[in-house]
């Protein structure tokens, strides 16, 4: 005697439920605050050199919020492109691969960038 709705407990057509929902809010939320600290960091450095760009990320902080900004982009951006292929690729063959392009993909432009930062940021 249970209800449809109480039946589906949570669980969308996909069975992953409002999680992928709430992860593309909250990346995209987080991005606000660090996309904001990041164009200040770009317009406050407008024609700097390195050197001042190395101290600027020397910092702790500043390198941190530089890593953090990486990982929400790339992880929002993954969640985003996975809706796309899902919605929008027919063949469960090709979503299969394309979700897990995407997941590497993404892994790999937050890898690159992450090591970027700290290279900047240990004066490498």
């Amino acid at each position: 005697m249970r209800t449809p709705l109480s039946r589906v407990s949570g669980l969308g057509s996909a069975g992953s439920g409002p999680g992928h929902f709430l992860q593309q809010r909250l990346t995209a939320v987080a991005n606000l605050v660090l996309v904001v600290f990041f164009v200040w960091m770009v317009l406050s450095h407008l024609g700097a050199g390195r050197a001042d760009l190395q101290a600027a990320f020397a910092n702790p902080l500043v390198a941190a919020a530089a890593v953090l900004a990486v990982v929400s982009i790339a992880w929002h951006m993954r969640l985003g492109m996975q809706v796309v292929i899902e919605d929008y690729v027919a063949s469960e063959a090709a979503k299969f691969v394309l979700v897990a392009l995407n997941t590497f993909f993404a892994a790999a432009v937050a890898a690159i960038s992450i090591v970027s930062v700290l290279m900047l940021a240990l004066g490498g």
